[in-house]
């Protein structure tokens, strides 16, 4: 199920994603509790949104990037 659309945004389960980072849950099992995602989705959209440039990794903690806040600003 992707998070991003055609366009480069990100798509409501993707914002969904980054809020909670932004939120401060910072790990998948965490981000999954928040948002009521199937763990293995939530894994699938970080992967997605730090391909992307719209979250950061170091090994399992996730952190939003500027342009992700930007994106979700927009919405």
């Amino acid at each position: 199920m992707p998070c991003i659309s055609p366009d480069g945004a990100p798509i409501e389960y993707g914002a969904e994603l980054l809020n909670a980072i932004k939120s401060g849950f910072i790990t998948p099992e965490n981000i999954a509790r928040e948002t009521r995602l199937a763990l293995f989705i939530v894994r699938s959209g970080l992967r997605e949104l730090v391909l992307a440039g719209f979250a950061s990794q170091t090994d399992e903690i996730f952190g939003i990037t500027d342009r992700g806040i930007e994106q979700i600003e927009k919405k």
